[in-house]
């Protein structure tokens, strides 16, 4: 699953996703949870980068704080799901990110991992968003992230990690129409685990309210590549 992240922002951040109103998103986030509020990218008449809540509320709830408000969603059932289905068609975004925490099991406690990619500091993950209006006509965007299988370097850690998008598959997660679902889904898989780094962090990133790059900071014994070495 995916639980928590990180968005290590720069002036580059609308250069990057080629974005509309950048700004929006300057703001670094070391900590991200779920009911937090962060960029996400999505195309509309142009593509934007939209303030959204994490937590999807769908757009027919009749109260969202009675809602079940799903923070992932499983590639697999997307096209089944009934929750997902609709969404897969026409409200695909793009989560931008820059690394993922999971927690490996050490007898009786859990110990925080830093997950990241090598060569870049911004990526994006697959994700899903909705819009609930209040009963003023107010919009709430809301937002999921897609999970798939993890690879071998998340393995250790847990059975799923968010669908991370390669660049070049970017432009067609996002773009308009209605692609086969096949065709969506074959952009979903595990991210390769040779680009990939993992290693202990503080135990500190478990309170949602700690929030400074300290939190992604290694800790002095670094997780083994996927070798074992």
């Amino acid at each position: 699953m995916c639980g928590r992240y990180s968005l290590i922002c720069t002036d580059d951040l609308g250069n990057r996703f080629r974005v509309y109103e950048p700004t929006l998103g300057r703001r670094s986030k070391f900590n991200v949870a779920p009911s937090q509020t962060m960029p996400v990218v999505v195309q509309r008449e142009r593509t934007e980068l939209v303030p959204m809540e994490w937590g999807l509320v769908p757009h027919g709830a009749k109260d969202p704080a009675a809602a079940r408000r799903p923070i992932n969603a499983r590639a697999e059932t997307l096209a089944e799901r009934p929750m997902f289905r609709g969404l897969l068609k026409e409200n695909r975004c793009l989560v931008p990110a820059s690394g993922f925490y999971e927690w490996k099991r050490d007898g009786g406690r859990k110990a925080p991992y830093y997950l990241r990619l090598r060569d870049t500091d911004l990526f994006a993950f697959a994700g899903l968003y909705d819009v609930w209006r209040d009963p003023t006509g107010n919009a709430h965007p809301t937002y999921t992230i897609i999970t798939t299988a993890a690879n071998e370097i998340v393995a250790p850690l847990h059975d799923r990690m968010p669908a991370i998008l390669r660049p070049g598959n970017e432009d067609r997660w996002l773009s308009g129409g209605q692609p086969a679902p096949e065709e969506l889904l074959s952009l979903l898989g595990p991210y390769p685990a040779g680009s990939m780094d993992a290693y202990p962090v503080s135990t500190r990133m478990n309170s949602p309210a700690a929030d400074d790059p300290s939190l992604i900071a290694p800790l002095e014994t670094w997780w083994p590549d996927p070798d074992g070495t």
